[in-house]
């Protein structure tokens, strides 16, 4: 079943944890009192607000526009009142707090009027795509990239390939699996509008072995569909970070992204399942996006599964409608055990890239004081990009960061693998985040002072200009007196004359 595939040095076989949030169907999270929405849940520039304090907003209706090329528009989760306008706790590793609209709902969830395409095929791959921006989609499995952007190749690149994410490696999470069990055909609506906007003929969905029900999901929905040619489930083994974007790649097509490089360099996209099925429902239906499948699990939720829960819903009331054993600000995960993060705020909102909430791990991992490095190379075994974590580790804690730089460390996906398996229990990704942190703060104060630099000689030209501009002015009205002075001269000589003759 895996012959042809490819592979990725490293990755890890861990411990799935996944039976326990599966065994009930997907269900619906009780609508809140009040919708927290940060202004910025995507990659990119933070939306701006389209409606003030007091306003009534019905469900669907957008609230916030993108704010520049790299950003994605908000819509109202459910119909209410603004309510504020301001800085609130975001689900964020800081604990800052960031602008955000609450929405006081009214209970009636009543929806805008929406404008489904029937046939998609009438709008072109520009047009399909302004819907997509308009509707405020972006990537479902994390990183939150505002998706009309990677289904936008550009004239300059050709796409080959369009690969579906059904990977989900991580441990613990399991709402890609679900929502492929249960929503296989909404699934292959969005397969059939990207392939459309793209204009590329062949699509791969891409799912683990460890996820028999949705494999065979996807491939009794790919049968009832026979016109949608060269679409295929290809089967590929459990191995963490397989659901990485780049490492995904590497398995499926047996093809290396480029270091620094782009999927698009070399003619291939790739989408997660969940974002694939809100496209599939943003241009199918016209509803925007408001809402994700979210994995609540841990041995402290006593109904653990996943919950389809409108963004800005409080977590503690999501973990609360699960009846977790969990005392206020007790921390939980968002994410996956290996790279989600911990948090502990009561009243922080579910978000677009808020995939999976644990509340209690089955092995918490002790809190032991990280040990020297003895150098034994097992993080650069582990490692599924080839890097060497410990160089990167020495160069990160001596804050050199041209050497990180030079041990290309912005090609880290930060998957944990090497922290997995230090012995020492160094926090190694810890390190190197602290280092792309800081690289990225001297490239903006670098790019401040070049401007104020430019901005200096600038006016420094400019004065100079002016000085010149005003001798020469001096020099031109210096002349043009001594002239003056000359003509007044030249013409007494004449007049005194001329009264001697008379």
């Amino acid at each position: 079943m895996t012959d042809g595939l490819g592979s990725f040095p490293g990755g890890l076989v861990l411990d799935g944890q996944k039976k326990r949030s599966t065994l009930t169907a997907i269900r619906k999270t009780p609508l809140s009192k009040k919708l927290i929405l940060p202004l910025q849940q995507h990659i990119g520039e933070p939306s701006t607000p389209l409606v003030a304090v007091g306003d009534y907003v019905l469900k669907g209706q957008k609230i916030a526009k993108a704010n520049g090329h790299v950003s994605a528009c908000l819509h109202a989760p459910s119909s209410g009142t603004i309510v504020a306008i301001d800085d609130q706790p975001v689900p964020h590793p800081s604990g800052l707090s960031a602008p955000c609209v609450t929405i006081e709902t009214d209970g009636e969830d009543r929806w805008i009027e929406r404008q489904p395409i029937h046939d998609f095929t009438a709008l072109t791959e520009h047009e399909v795509r302004q819907r997509l921006r308009d509707a405020g989609i972006v990537g479902l499995g994390g990183a939150g990239f505002p998706s009309y952007i990677k289904l936008n190749p550009g004239v300059h690149h050709h796409v080959d390939t369009l690969i579906i994410n059904g990977a989900e490696c991580e441990p613990y999470i399991t709402c890609d699996d679900m929502i492929m069990r249960e929503r296989a055909e909404g699934i292959l609506d969005g397969v059939e509008i990207m392939r459309y906007a793209l204009r590329v003929k062949h699509c791969v969905i891409a799912i683990e072995d460890n996820k028999p029900e949705a494999i065979s999901a996807m491939e009794m929905a790919l049968k009832q569909r026979p016109h949608i040619e060269d679409t295929i489930v290809t089967v590929i083994p459990t191995r963490y970070p397989t659901g990485s974007e780049k490492q995904l790649i590497q398995v499926v097509t047996n093809k290396q992204v480029p270091s620094h490089g782009l999927p698009i360099d070399i003619g291939i996209v790739c989408h997660n399942v969940g974002t694939t099925y809100a496209i599939g429902r943003a241009i199918s239906h016209g509803e925007p996006l408001i809402s994700r499948i979210v994995t609540v699990t841990g041995k402290d939720v006593k109904h653990a599964g996943n919950f389809e829960t409108l963004f800005g819903t409080p977590m503690d009331e999501l973990l609360a409608f699960c009846e977790t054993q969990r005392e206020p600000g007790q921390p939980f995960i968002l994410g996956g055990p290996m790279m989600g993060y911990n948090l502990s705020g009561d009243h922080l909102p579910v978000t677009k890239t808020a995939n999976c909430i644990i509340v209690g791990v089955d092995e918490p991992a002790p809190d032991i004081k990280p040990l020297p490095c003895i150098r034994c190379g097992e993080c650069a075994t582990a490692c599924p990009v080839s890097l060497l974590p410990q160089q990167l580790y020495w160069h990160s804690r001596a804050k050199d960061l041209d050497k990180t730089r030079e041990y290309n460390l912005f090609d880290c996906i930060e998957c944990g693998c090497c922290s997995y398996v230090c012995p020492s229990k160094i926090p190694l990704v810890h390190y190197f985040r602290f280092a792309k942190t800081e690289t990225m703060n001297q490239q903006q104060e670098r790019a401040k002072s070049d401007v104020a630099r430019i901005r200096h000689e600038n006016r420094l030209a400019r004065l100079e200009l002016e000085k010149h501009e005003k001798e020469l002015r001096h020099q031109q009205r210096k002349a043009a007196l001594a002239a003056s002075q000359a003509n007044k001269e030249n013409a007494e000589p004449s007049q005194s004359d001329s009264q001697e003759k008379k």
